[in-house]
């Protein structure tokens, strides 16, 4: 066997998995292993974002685009322990992607040398991640380093995809070892386990008993490619979908059977058919409280009186919220097509069955349609959220990739936003970190470089990452960043009028701290991005955001618009959400409906 450095085995099985890219940030840490990966340079590109957060998040936003994992690069201590917001984010919403992170050398563990963790196990960073990775492996010699990468590639796309550390001592980078590259991962993509025949039997009798049925489809759906069959379904039978935002464009975002989001921001026929469906058949999804109205019966599903056939992939989440009439180990794609092909002996099954469910469902979205659409038109100063989704959804072409941050404005667009396709909108769902989508688009462009990738971000979470510009223009990504700018953390300013009586405090932004009644206070995001030498506009008018978007897109250069968005009109709540021991609150739109 040939005799390698641990840098040199660790680039090489990177350029046979075929990772395009590595994210990261130099450090005397990983300083061993930047030699390697300039031999490599030609088949692996490393982008360095001015952040480690950052690298996770593009690597996250890769996997999502692509679902093929890339790897991250950090250095010891701060470097790494800086990757801890964007591997729960990852982990939470199913992403996978390797974690490089360096550690002391071996030779030093336990003697405190320059940032070691050592107050409860020598070297013990590993253990800081264990919370928010799938694996964490720690090879201390290079011979151990051939079968940690295999085995990391494994477990990251092994049933629910998610991230995977290698923690390496620093010393290990540079030592040499009789040792080859590892064989492939034998499983990526490979594995789909399907139900088993009497399951796919009692489904089907589930569903042929039930009167009023609908899908709710998640990440899962997503992950398996599991569109196509689920679409089909939503056709073969005339039976409506309901979508988590991870979820969303895996059915036709125009079909009138597509209802978009449920819970308390999610839209009003969502929460209907929830309300008051008999069957749910829950495919690739969780019950967090987001998506459930905080597991309150009646305000957006009515379990146990409904009864729940959940698929998933994960055995851990069959039954975590809602014990299901029946549980299914399975891959989204395979079950989805198992019931496609029993549905082909079964006339008894047909969209007729239906037909008075679905007229049903039509006059709820009827009425959500007068109530919300004439805002949709509306001409203001400053600019009203529904003109700015619904510009958006005219102005962006049909294969536009939207990152989106947490904040107030990813409550508009999961209660409103159509995604044409799968995988193009992409969301910080179960961990909702600020930075995501801001720092992710960088990521999704490079996973998708012909498509137009544009980020919604509050001005909240824009200024927690607004380095990203800059690297936009240092590796020419034609990224643009519409910043939703209401001078304050909106979502959480408007739980405070809700919640206390209007009083507001440490939400807004003011200049000099003046607080309410004072001069609200951002900075000039458009003067910021000409300062990183990309294109800035300030839009403050209805009438100038469709061209400024436009224009954005068109230039194919980095770009930030900064859009002046009413802070006065709130998300239409057609569910409900609780903080406990907080007293809930009742829909604005719609009413929770109890099964006598």
């Amino acid at each position: 066997m040939p005799r390698m450095k641990g840098g040199e085995v660790i680039a090489e099985y990177l350029v046979k998995q075929k990772v395009p890219y590595v994210f990261g940030i130099c450090g005397h840490g990983n300083v061993g292993i930047l030699d390697a990966m300039h031999a490599v340079r030609d088949e692996v590109t490393l982008v360095s974002p001015r952040h480690e957060q950052c690298a996770g998040h593009m690597a996250d936003a890769y996997f999502r685009i692509r679902h093929q994992p890339v790897a991250t690069l950090t250095s010891t201590g701060p470097g790494s322990a800086n990757m801890v917001m964007s591997l729960a984010t990852a982990l939470s919403d199913s992403s996978a992607f390797l974690a490089i992170t360096a550690n002391v050398p071996t030779s030093q563990a336990n003697r405190a040398p320059f940032q070691e963790l050592y107050a409860h196990n020598q070297a013990d960073f590993a253990q800081v991640l264990r919370p928010v990775v799938k694996r964490s492996f720690q090879p201390s010699r290079v011979d151990m380093l051939p079968l940690a990468l295999r085995q990391a590639f494994d477990t990251m796309v092994t049933g629910r995809p998610g991230p995977v550390n290698l923690d390496i001592p620093y010393n290990v980078f540079q030592e040499e070892a009789e040792t080859e590259v590892p064989p492939l991962s034998h499983v990526h993509g490979a594995h789909r386990p399907a139900a088993s025949e009497a399951d796919v039997a009692r489904a089907l009798e589930l569903l042929a008993a039930a009167r009023k049925p609908v899908f709710f489809i998640g990440q899962g759906t997503t992950l398996a490619d599991a569109g196509p069959e689920i679409s089909a379904l939503q056709q073969r039978l005339g039976i409506p979908v309901i979508t988590s935002p991870n979820g969303m464009g895996c059915v036709p975002a125009d079909d009138p059977l597509t209802l978009g989001f449920i819970g308390r921001n999610g839209a009003y026929p969502a929460n209907q058919a929830g309300r008051h469906a008999d069957l749910v058949l829950c495919i690739g999804t969780r019950f967090d409280d987001r998506s459930s109205s905080t597991w309150h019966p009646g305000y957006s599903w009515n379990f146990p009186t409904t009864k729940l056939i959940q698929v998933d992939i994960d055995p851990a989440e069959l039954g975590r919220n809602y014990p299901p009439t029946l549980g299914i180990i399975a891959d989204a794609k395979a079950f989805a097509g198992q019931l496609n092909d029993a549905l082909v002996s079964r006339s008894d099954l047909s969209p007729e069955t239906w037909a008075t469910w679905r007229a049903e469902i039509a006059g709820w979205q009827a009425e959500w349609d007068a109530f919300v659409r004439p805002n949709f038109s509306a001409i203001t100063t400053p600019i009203r959220p529904e003109y700015v989704v619904g510009t958006l959804q005219a102005a962006l072409p049909d294969d536009v990739i939207l990152s989106l941050d947490s904040g107030v404005h990813h409550n508009w667009f999961m209660q409103f936003w159509r995604p044409r396709r799968p995988r193009s909108m992409l969301n910080s769902w179960g961990y909702s970190s600020m930075g995501f989508g801001v720092c992710g688009v960088l990521g999704a462009q490079l996973a998708a470089p012909d498509r137009p990738c544009v980020a919604v971000v509050g001005d909240g979470g824009f200024m927690m990452a607004p380095y990203v510009v800059a690297t936009a223009v240092e590796y020419n990504l034609p990224c643009v960043w519409i910043v939703w700018n209401n001078f304050a953390w909106g979502a959480i300013r408007d739980l405070q009028y809700g919640l206390f009586e209007g009083r507001e405090h440490g939400t807004a932004f003011y200049k000099g701290n003046q607080g309410p009644g004072g001069e609200r206070y951002n900075p000039d995001f458009a003067a910021w991005a000409r300062a990183c030498g990309a294109d800035g506009v300030t839009v403050t008018r209805s009438q100038d955001l469709a061209g400024a978007v436009e224009a954005a897109v068109r230039n194919r250069r980095p770009c930030v618009i900064d859009v002046h968005v009413d802070a006065e009109v709130r998300p239409p709540s057609t569910g409900t959400w609780q903080l406990p021991p907080i007293p809930f609150k009742e829909p604005v739109f719609g009413a929770p409906y109890r099964p006598s």
